[in-house]
């Protein structure tokens, strides 16, 4: 086992990141990559690790999100691992540099859970609806015609490994049988 991985084993099982955040209107706690990162930070520098943490914004089939990866590494290897956030530059309430902000919070939080093994499945931040099952449900837009200029991106995507990203992509169009074997085979 490398030097690395030794030292990732110890963060990984010394790191105790609270849930330093309130949400009010759902009434329950939930942590934020800030949290992960202020309780990360002494660990990484006591068993001589070094963190990136980046963002990039990528496009699949029209759809945007954010992928934000981190990198640990002891000098020598490195570990990466990545998690991605759509972006609804409609989202209502937000103008477009929060919801990118939002997005990239979210990434990145995800990320960080995959590095340091942070599981939020008992996190209400995971499985809150923030009221929205109440209300009634909003009658369903019509999804729009696949294209061949987007059937052409998903092929793209496809070829560049981004295949999980293009199903779930695929669900917001309307696609023939054919469209979705060209597609997925």
């Amino acid at each position: 086992m490398s030097n690395l991985n030794k030292s990732l084993i110890k963060v990984q099982s010394e790191l105790k990141a609270p849930k330093g955040q309130r949400n009010k209107f759902g009434n329950y706690n939930y942590r934020s990559a800030e949290d992960i990162l202020e309780a990360v930070k002494p660990l990484l520098a006591k068993n001589n690790l070094s963190m990136q943490v980046s963002d990039t914004v990528q496009e699949v089939a029209g759809i945007p999100y954010i992928e934000s990866m981190v990198i640990v590494s002891d000098g020598e290897a490195q570990i990466v691992v990545t998690a991605q956030a759509g972006i609804d530059p409609n989202r209502k309430g937000m103008d477009i540099a929060q919801c990118f902000g939002a997005s990239s919070s979210y990434a990145r939080k995800y990320a960080l859970n995959g590095m340091f093994l942070i599981d939020d499945t008992k996190d209400p931040d995971a499985t809150n609806d923030h009221g929205r099952s109440s209300a009634p449900a909003p009658a369903p837009a019509e999804k729009p015609k696949l294209t061949k200029e987007v059937i052409a991106k998903m092929e793209k995507a496809i070829a560049d490994g981004k295949g999980d990203m293009v199903k779930s992509a695929l669900s917001k169009y309307q696609a023939t049988p054919a469209q979705v074997k060209q597609l997925l085979g």
